[in-house]
């Protein structure tokens, strides 16, 4: 606009910053922004409100403040609009005390929370699980003449069905009714969440039938619910049963949706279905993470057949899913922590001769592998290659390593020895080591003693720092 000789219009820019926000290109709002702050155009409180908009999707609290802060010394004020933003932005974030002191101000301009507001303190709590406060706090709603919408008692039935308070939920919803609202579809997902839990599935299925009388259509989020409890029961017979309803129904399937399949089909020790499942997901565009592959290489081994997990990645490379570097490290770390360390280097060189490079987790979890299993010369070997390939242990890899492996303790020391001497440990993973040292040795009056320092501790002072 500016380049055509045309001044910014405040209707204009708030309506492009609003869609910037719904689209979540929050880079592209800010440049809007601050091209509009420049001289020549006075930004009103609409466009502050679409802006703070962009702060809500974002989670952007601080640039949130700094807006706020910007209206003030401009003197703009803040409507309803604006404050209902931060108290949804800070509830979001778990800020109670902020979100309590927006609405404080609110009192304090005169400008009284409606329904809005209060549903958004309500959800805050209820995300807590501080029901009590949340029970609090509508009586208080109620008592100010603000009547209470479907999301409001929504809001407050899936905070009591989180904590298992299954009875307070079923009560807020009678109320609900009585007061002539019905649940919509979310009221329905909360409370079948809960005793999809319970493994009250009698219940459940009386539930959908209520929805379904009521013309209340399923969504992903039902489906969904439905079928991780079919899957934890290794119903997979009435798992799939959804799963086709859910698509025939012109429902997405997503990523929970096959994450649960594939892993009640793992339980089941139904192998090749959790394997089609997988092929599945990735011909839908989901990348499988560290558990889908850890749940393939659990069920294997429960059936005696971990040899089938080596055939995964040209299983996937024949259907034209070839698989990435994530995959090769995931089923590696995995058969590494079963002890199939034999299996891991089989992987690893399928992986080598796909042209993936390996990264430091795959050398450091092999070279563990192999001194549990009590063969130091290929964990040297493999250390050995990664200093070869001029890798090291950061501070990711190290936190990572002794979360996985924390009750293999000297394991772990022999490891970051071996590591140490061969100049694999960073210079901040040292000062991690240094750290962790001096917790262990405390005095008495905290520790009831001193702990001796691993063998991994004292190295930070043995060797040289990195730079």
């Amino acid at each position: 606009m500016r380049a055509r000789g045309l001044a910014p219009d405040a209707h204009a820019c708030t309506a492009l910053l609003t869609a910037l926000a719904k689209a979540r290109m929050t880079a592209a709002a800010r440049r809007v922004f601050d091209e509009m702050a420049k001289p020549g155009f006075a930004i009103n409180t609409h466009v502050y409100n679409a802006m703070l908009h962009v702060c809500l999707k974002a989670g952007d609290a601080a640039r949130a403040e700094a807006l706020v802060a910007r209206m003030d010394a401009a003197g703009v004020p803040l409507d309803r609009f604006s404050y209902n933003t931060l108290i949804a932005l800070y509830s979001r974030k778990g800020m109670r005390y902020e979100a309590m002191c927006v609405r404080d101000r609110m009192d304090k301009e005169g400008i009284s929370a409606d329904t809005v507001t209060w549903n958004s303190l309500l959800h805050g709590l209820c995300k807590d699980g501080r029901v009590k406060e949340a029970a609090q706090l509508f009586s208080e709603m109620v008592a100010t003449h603000v009547t209470p919408d479907n999301v409001t008692y929504t809001t407050l039935i899936d905070g009591y069905c989180r904590v298992g308070n299954i009875v307070e939920a079923a009560k807020l919803r009678g109320e609900m009714e009585a007061r002539g609202m019905l649940p919509g579809v979310a009221t329905y997902n909360a409370l079948l969440r809960k005793l999809c839990e319970d493994g009250n599935m009698k219940e459940a299925n009386r539930l959908l039938n209520e929805m379904d009388g009521r013309k209340v259509k399923a969504d992903r989020v039902t489906c969904n619910t439905l079928i991780n409890a079919y899957c934890k029961r290794g119903d997979m017979a009435s798992a799939c049963r959804v799963k086709k309803k859910m698509m025939e129904s012109g429902l997405q399937l997503d990523q929970f949706t096959y994450k649960a399949v594939i892993h009640g089909f793992c339980k089941a020790k139904e192998l090749d279905e959790a394997k089609e499942a997988l092929f599945q997901m990735v011909d839908a565009g989901f990348s499988p993470n560290y558990s889908i592959f850890s749940w393939l290489v659990d069920g294997s081994c429960k059936t005696n057949n971990a040899d089938a997990v080596l055939l995964i990645p040209d299983e996937l490379t024949k259907r034209g899913l070839p698989p990435d570097k994530a995959a090769y490290r995931s089923l590696i770390r995995r058969l590494c922590r079963k002890g199939l360390v034999d299996k891991a280097q089989t992987v690893f060189d399928q992986m080598q001769g796909k042209g993936f490079a390996a990264d430091s987790l795959v050398y450091a979890t092999l070279a563990h592998a192999y001194l549990t299993q009590g063969q130091p010369a290929a964990a040297l070997d493999t250390l050995d290659g990664m200093a070869k390939n001029r890798l090291q242990v950061t501070p990711q890899i190290y936190n990572c390593m002794c979360t996985s492996y924390a009750d293999e303790e000297e394991t772990l020391n022999m490891l970051w020895v071996r590591a140490s001497e061969r100049g694999l440990i960073t210079k901040s993973v040292y000062k991690m080591m240094h750290r962790a040292r001096q917790e262990s040795t405390k005095p008495a009056a905290e520790t009831a003693g001193y702990a001796p320092a691993s063998r991994a501790d004292q190295l930070q002072g043995e060797a040289t720092l990195d730079t």
